[in-house]
């Protein structure tokens, strides 16, 4: 775990804004008309209309994406009672937490009431403001009875996380532990430190997913809660069951589960170490589990573990749960959140962890080998997929459950505007990998000994886009899918083009590349010898239907693999150069831009060709080209070189090619800006139109343009696309990512397809 300094902490909570969230309109405010419609007098309409029927405060409020973090301040972290003010960084950070993992608003609210029944009745007066309410850090017992007195008098979805987050949690982590351990949930025992809030609600749930009270021992500062144990409250009188006292460590012997809530290092090895086989722990406190993670380790190498801290496998974590079980009650307008919609999120949560896991999480956890296993049995916080497979499953739960007053119609509609909320949405690419796998592919990797490679090769044959032809050293190929866990099925085969084995196919092969150059040079020696490498062997396939498509390009010069291409594969007829094109996915949608890797200074007439070949392009993409020639002036504000070849070859574009939406030269701000185009050059073809094609005037201004919007926005890339050639191959990025490497292949699938 990274060291947090004091000074670190204090300085990043004041530096600039103070504090972690703010309020942002989100209708427009420029005009008076606008402050008009948005105060008086125009917001008495939705007033009206909401006086008239209630349920319309979430059709013209906020109210259904808002929710209320509040505390007293009595329980702050492992802090203790700091009192309202001194939580407030807490409950902002939670706000935070809300927003970035599923895009809902929080207003924090901190009240200055320690006696319950005020608590209670405050949060109840400001009820009608929120669509669900988050209680935090309020110590046990009142906890208990604040949280049930408002979800018997309030009709939002209600939750205290401190009490069934960390349940949720882990009863989904306990679930996938006794499925490893091959342990019946039945038969069991659990030992539990800690006797909160937290320790309670877990023990609950665990008891609704099937463990028997009579196995759990719950233990809190003063020992084991039993029978013989006086002055027991209410939320611990259930757990007194057992007939005679006995010690921590004489209850761990023969146990199969340790649930630590309490402090730090009070477990030793040897109580580790007469656990049952394959024994269970989380250890949860913080910072300090209640055993450090490598003595359970060296105790038992059977352990089964997980802890509160990011360092370690299987973090328990809340923001695995509470911002997707809001996210769902919310959306399905439910009135509270019940036993069922809480299981629907522990089983979504333990399956999640059962599936592959992406590259993005891989790379964001600087691991390249995350499975399902003794070290991944609870997903990562920073898995994308959380929001699109916990909220469906709570809102479900809450429609079967009878509680949903807005039930979801169209469940796939729903995942999508899911993925959308966070920017995880892409039409585009979607809609590309539907195509993709409607008729997928054989395509060849020729750089198929890098760990990337395999792991998108992967990606994209569990996606049933492909099917993979791997080149390269075969028993290096093998020794990186068993170190890294790559599996695919017989059809995935792997192929050295330096084996003696396929010495008469490198003949076959060069005999065919002779007769394609042999008055360009090439000799027949040569030509074979050729086929040793990678790109040409690759290529080749292409070429002779062994394969559809080829991708490479990561570890080699962009020239160097596209020659190969040139020479074997070849420019389509009507094509007198091949152009290079990089899809750019914005917020505004996906934006193409050419030429970015081939022409270095292109001529008027290269400029034409490289355009109509982006928009021959974009159109087998299924969307329609609007183009703006790009330059450093304005429709012939600042004549130059560069400026007239681009005008030029917009006046041939315009007389070739009548209907096809294009302009220049522009400059970039006024072909992004529809606004500004309109004002200044509303005579323009692309005016009152989106552009989402841009053509630069040399290899210079394309290349730096996407290289410094990749790096300086959150837009991704796509790409390069090579267009021209007469069946599909591709260059990648030197050193792309793996999820760069799937949608390329994505993308060189869609062109097979369209080729063929």
């Amino acid at each position: 775990m990274a060291k947090i300094r004091k000074q670190d902490a204090l300085d990043y909570h004041s530096q600039g804004r103070p504090g972690k969230i703010e309020v942002i309109p989100s209708k427009p405010y420029s005009s008076q008309r606008d402050l008009s419609l948005a105060y008086s007098p125009g917001v008495a309409e939705p007033c009206l209309k909401i006086a008239e029927t209630p349920e319309d405060v979430y059709k013209y409020t906020a109210k259904g994406n808002l929710v209320a973090v509040i505390s007293n301040g009595t329980a702050v972290l492992g802090l203790g009672d700091l009192g309202p003010e001194a939580s407030k960084p807490v409950m902002e950070g939670k706000g935070l937490l809300f927003k970035i993992f599923a895009d809902i608003d929080v207003f924090d609210i901190e009240v200055d009431a320690r006696d319950p029944e005020l608590f209670i009745q405050t949060v109840k007066a400001i009820a009608p403001t929120f669509g669900g309410i988050n209680l935090e850090d309020i110590k046990a017992p009142e906890a208990f009875e604040i949280e049930r007195r408002l979800k018997e008098e309030l009709n939002i979805p209600i939750m205290h996380d401190d009490q069934h987050g960390t349940a949720i949690i882990t009863s989904a982590a306990l679930l996938n532990a006794l499925e490893l351990a091959r342990k019946r949930i039945n038969r069991v025992k659990v030992v539990v430190s800690g006797a909160g809030a937290s320790a309670i609600s877990c023990a609950k749930l665990y008891m609704a997913l099937g463990v028997l009270r009579e196995n759990i021992f719950m233990y809190d500062s003063k020992g084991l809660i039993w029978m013989g144990r006086e002055n027991l409250d209410e939320q611990k009188q259930p757990f007194a069951i057992h007939k005679k006292d006995i010690t921590l460590e004489a209850a761990l012997k023969g146990a199969d589960v340790f649930l630590g809530l309490s402090k730090g290092n009070i477990i030793s090895k040897e109580m580790i170490k007469s656990m049952a086989k394959n024994p269970i722990v989380f250890a949860l406190a913080n910072p300090d589990p209640e055993i450090p993670y490598k003595d359970a380790i060296a105790a038992r190498p059977d352990v089964i573990m997980a802890t509160g801290r990011s360092d370690h496998p299987n973090q328990v974590n809340n923001v695995l749960g509470f911002p997707f079980i809001f996210r769902g009650a919310l959306d399905v307008r439910a009135t509270c959140i019940n036993e069922e919609m809480k299981l629907a999120a522990v089983k979504a949560i333990a399956n999640l962890a059962k599936e592959s896991v992406p590259e993005e999480v891989n790379e964001a956890y600087g691991d390249k080998n995350i499975v399902f296993g003794r070290d991944q049995f609870i997903p990562k916080p920073l898995d994308p997929r959380l929001i699109y497979h916990v909220a469906p499953a709570v809102a479900k739960a809450a429609m079967d459950s009878g509680v949903a007053k807005n039930p979801i119609e169209n469940f796939d509609a729903y995942i999508d505007e899911l993925k959308g909320r966070l920017g995880l949405d892409n039409k585009f690419m979607r809609a590309l990998s539907e195509r993709a796998r409607r008729n997928p592919k054989r395509v060849v990797f020729a750089e198929a000994e890098s760990y990337r490679i395999l792991k998108a090769a992967q990606t994209v044959y569990e996606e049933g886009v492909c099917t993979p032809i791997l080149l390269g050293n075969v028993t290096r190929i093998k020794e990186l899918l068993e170190e890294y866990t790559i599996e695919f099925d017989d059809d995935v085969i792997i192929i050295d083009p330096k084996d003696h084995a396929l010495s008469s196919k490198r003949h076959e092969y060069g005999a065919v590349l002779f007769e394609k150059r042999k008055r360009k040079g090439l000799t027949l020696h040569e030509a074979t010898k050729l086929m040793r490498d990678r790109n040409y062997f690759g290529a080749m396939m292409v070429e002779m239907g062994e394969a559809d498509s080829f991708v490479s390009g990561i570890s080699r010069k962009y020239r160097d693999v596209l020659k190969p291409l040139i020479e074997i594969i070849g420019v389509q007829k009507d094509v007198e150069k091949i152009a290079g094109m990089i899809i750019m996915l914005t917020k505004r949608g996906p934006m193409f831009l050419a030429d970015t890797t081939v022409h270095v200074n292109p001529s008027t007439n290269d400029l034409v060709n490289i355009t109509d070949l982006v928009a021959k392009a974009v159109r087998r993409l299924k969307l329609t080209p609007r183009i703006a020639m790009l330059g450093y002036s304005n429709f012939g504000s600042s004549p130059g070189e560069e400026p007239n070849k681009m005008k030029d070859a917009v006046e041939i574009l315009h007389q070739t090619q009548p209907n096809l939406i294009v302009d220049g030269e522009v400059q970039a701000n006024f072909a992004l800006n529809n606004e500004m185009l309109l004002e200044k050059f509303e005579f323009s073809t692309l005016a009152n139109k989106q552009v989402n094609t841009l053509i630069f005037p040399n290899l210079s201004a394309g290349n730096i343009a996407y290289k410094m919007m990749q790096e300086m926005t959150d837009a991704e890339v796509v790409g390069p696309m090579l267009l021209g050639l007469k069946k599909s191959a591709h260059v990648l990025q030197l050193g792309c990512s793996v999820r760069e490497i799937v949608n390329m292949v994505k993308i060189a699938v869609v062109d097979a397809q369209s080729k063929q």
